[in-house]
C-alpha cells in the first residue's frame, strides 16, 4: 500500500514536471522574447537580467528563446525518432510472436545483432555514413530503437496468442492480421505506454548527445545538445548558457522516469 503511494505520488510529480516543459516548449511555439537566430554583438555574454532572463551566448543571441526554440527541436527529434522505433518495431515484434518459426528466427536474429551493437556507437555509424544532420540523426536513432520495441511486443504476442479471445477470433473466421492487430494490439497497451515513455527518455538524452558531437542539428538551428556544445568553450565567462539547456534536458529525464515508475 505504502509503495503504491509512492509510486502515485512520483507519477504526479512527473506529470507535473513534463506538463511544465511541454507549456514551455508550446509558448516557444507562438513567442519568443527574440529571434533565436539573432544576433547581437553589443550583447554578448550578458547575464541574465530583465532584458534578457536567461543571459546571452557568446554571439548575442538570447539563451531563453533558443532554449524555447532548442527545446521544441530536441523533442521534436525524440518523437519522430521514437515514432520509428515503436512503429516498425511493433511489426516486427507481433509477426515474430504471433507466427514464430523461420520468420522468427530470421528477423530476431538481425534483431539481436542490432541491439548487440552500443546505441550511440551504432548511431555514429550510421550517422558517418548518410552525414550529420537532424532529419539523419532521426532516421539514425531511429533504426537503433527497433530492437528494444520488437522485443517487448514479440514477448506479449507469444503470451497473448494462447489466450481464449484469440482462439475464439480464430473460430470466428478472423484473419491473422486482424487478430494481430485489432484482437491482441490493444491489449499490449500498458507496457507499450511504458515503452514508449523510456524510449522518449531515452531519445531525449540521445539526441543531446549526437547534437553535442555537432553530429546532430547543425548551427546556426539550436537544440539542447547543441547549446551545451557550443557553451562548453565560455562555461566560466557565461555558465548560464550552459546551465539552462542542462535544467531542461534534467527535467525532461527526471519527469519521464518518475512517469514510468508508476
Amino acid at each position: 500500500m505504502k509503495n503504491k503511494k509512492i509510486n502515485n505520488l512520483n507519477f504526479k510529480i512527473g506529470i507535473s514536471i513534463i506538463s511544465l516543459v511541454l507549456l514551455f516548449i508550446i509558448i516557444g511555439l507562438f513567442y519568443t522574447p527574440y529571434d533565436p537566430n539573432a544576433m547581437d554583438g553589443t550583447a554578448k555574454n550578458m547575464a541574465p537580467g530583465f532584458t534578457h532572463l536567461f543571459g546571452t551566448d557568446n554571439f548575442g543571441r538570447d539563451v531563453l528563446s533558443r532554449v524555447m526554440e532548442g527545446g521544441r527541436t530536441t523533442f521534436f527529434v525524440a518523437l519522430l525518432t521514437v515514432a520509428i522505433g515503436a512503429f516498425f518495431g511493433t511489426l516486427v515484434g507481433a509477426f515474430t510472436g504471433y507466427y514464430g518459426g523461420w520468420l522468427d528466427e530470421i528477423l530476431m536474429r538481425i534483431n539481436d545483432g542490432v541491439a548487440s551493437f552500443p546505441s550511440i556507437l551504432l548511431a555514429l555509424i550510421v550517422v558517418s555514413l548518410i552525414g550529420p544532420g537532424k532529419y539523419n540523426v532521426i532516421i539514425a536513432l531511429g533504426i537503433i530503437f527497433i530492437p528494444s520495441f520488437a522485443r517487448v511486443v514479440r514477448s506479449e504476442y507469444i503470451t497473448l496468442k494462447e489466450r481464449d479471445f484469440v482462439k475464439n477470433a480464430k473460430l470466428m473466421g478472423a484473419s491473422d492480421l486482424r487478430i494481430m492487430f485489432v484482437h491482441i494490439l490493444p491489449n499490449t497497451k500498458a507496457i507499450l505506454l511504458s515503452s514508449l515513455t523510456i524510449g522518449f527518455n531515452n531519445a531525449v538524452l540521445a539526441e543531446a548527445g549526437m547534437s553535442y558531437l555537432q553530429l546532430g542539428v547543425q548551427p546556426p538551428d539550436p537544440s539542447l545538445g547543441r547549446m551545451l556544445s557550443e557553451a562548453q568553450s565560455y562555461m566560466f565567462m557565461s555558465p548560464w548558457c550552459a546551465i539552462f539547456p542542462g535544467i531542461m534536458i534534467v527535467l525532461s529525464v527526471i519527469g519521464f522516469s518518475l512517469i514510468n515508475e508508476r
